[in-house]
Formats: C-alpha cells, structure tokens, sequence
C-alpha cells in the first residue's frame, strides 16, 4: 500500500518525489499550493517513506512506478491532473504522459536525468550507494556518496542527504530501488519526447550545485517537448528546485496554462 496525503481543493495536482526521498521533498513543506486553490495528492513512492515494498527486489522499474501514479490518480477521482515531479518522480510523470496521455492535464518536469543516449550510466555508483545503505544505514549512505558537488554547497546536501534517509520505514527497500531504478528506462529515445501533449516546464539546476542532475539533459527536455518552457535558477543562486515557494508558482503557472480552474 502507498502512504498518500491529499490537501486542499480546487485544480488537481499530483507531487512526484525522487529516488530516496518522500512525499515532503517536492515542494519542500509549502502550502502555497493549497492557499492559490488547488487539490493536492503527494504521496511516497514503493518502498520510499511509509509506503510498503515493492513485491520483489527488482519491482522498482518505470511500468510500476507509472501504474502506481496510474492508482493514485485513480484512488483520489481524478481523470486528469498536473503532474509535478522531480528526478526518478519526472520520468514516472513522463512515463505517464506518454502510455497514458488523456490522464495528464501539464507537467512540471523537475530535475531530470535519464537521458536515453547515456543510459544506465555510472551503475557502479548507484550499486555502491544501495551498498551502503543495506550495510551502514544513513551513514553507510552518506560515506557511499562522498563529497561530490563542490565545497560551498556540501554541507547543506549532506544534511538533506540525512534527513531524507532518515524518513523511511524500509531502508532495506529504498537499497533495492537504488538498485533497480536506475536500470529501467522510462521511455526508449529522446524522440519519445516529442509526442508529450500537455503544457510542460522543465525546471534544471546548474551543475555547480547539482551536478547529479545535469542541466544540459533539462535543456535536451525542454529542446525535445513541443511547447515547454526551461526554467533555471540565476548563477549563484540557490536552485528551484529547493524553493518551495518558487517552485509552487511554476506549478500554479502550468496549472493556469493547462486552462484548470483554481478553487
């Protein structure tokens, strides 16, 4: 079973977190969402937060995160909502908007970083990382990780890095998404992208302080998506995507763009 927390009311808007977080690290705790007049659903990924784990170890690919999203909507009555998700919770969106494109009204993609023409990547890291989970706990973690990204922005990534791994109910089965997630694909080529429909923004971090999520991929996004917008911090600002506030503007933006009305 998937832990879901729904709040306020108005226009449909469904929040889609990345691999190791939960359900708080879309918009970061905000509520400006819910203030503007819009139906909120966030909820934890299998095997993320108080959410249950996956059937089996290897559970945790881009079909079952899509039909996932796919109950959600379909437990909270919504035919169509928008779907704003960041990393792993961009492509399950994606993966949506693609297998099931009447269900999706926009998008706000959120730090992509599949890219199909690099895939799977660096799988030796992902596999290191899951190891040290399943062995070391949140510290095992976070010695895995190392001290990528540069020094002006390590220690609030480590701390963050901390209390997301400290949420979860299921360490063992975030280890096994840290394995299989990175080996499923959530669409095949970047021509894919071309047949998204719905009013998209694609929000990018500079690599200065993300470096996991590469802002040339947010840009092949945006490039790709017929219509969408890139939307990127300033240089030397902190990212978007960890504003809360700002990032719920975008939100609301691509809420009014898709012609949903607001309570």
């Amino acid at each position: 079973m998937l832990y879901v927390e729904r709040s306020g009311e108005g226009a449909p808007v469904v929040l889609l977190h990345g691999l190791t977080a939960t359900h708080r690290y879309v918009v970061m705790g905000s509520k400006s969402l819910q203030r503007a007049g819009h139906d909120v659903v966030a909820y934890d990924a299998r095997g993320h937060g108080a959410s249950d784990p996956a059937p089996t170890p290897e559970a945790y690919g881009y079909e079952d995160l899509a039909q996932d999203l796919l109950w959600v909507l379909d437990q909270a009555g919504m035919e169509q909502a928008v779907l704003a998700g960041a990393s792993m919770g961009a492509h399950t969106a994606i993966r949506l908007a693609l297998d099931h494109p009447e269900r999706v009204a926009g998008l706000v993609v959120i730090t992509p970083a599949y890219d199909p023409e690099s895939w799977p990547g660096n799988l030796e890291r992902w596999d290191a990382l899951s190891a040290g989970l399943r062995k070391g706990g949140v510290d095992g973690f976070v010695e895995a990780y190392g001290d990528e990204g540069p020094e002006k922005w390590r220690s609030t990534l480590q701390t963050v890095l901390r209390q997301r791994l400290s949420a979860h109910e299921h360490q063992a089965a975030v280890a096994d998404a840290l394995r299989a997630v990175p080996r499923s694909r959530p669409f095949a080529s970047r021509d894919d992208l071309t047949r998204i429909a719905a009013p998209t923004v694609v929000v990018a971090d500079r690599d200065e302080p993300d470096p996991g999520h590469p802002l040339a991929v947010g840009e092949v996004y945006a490039s790709l998506i017929p219509g969408a917008r890139l939307v990127v911090e300033e240089e030397g600002q902190s990212p978007i995507a960890w504003q809360g506030g700002q990032l719920s503007k975008v939100i609301a933006s691509v809420v009014a763009e898709a012609g949903l009305s607001a309570a």
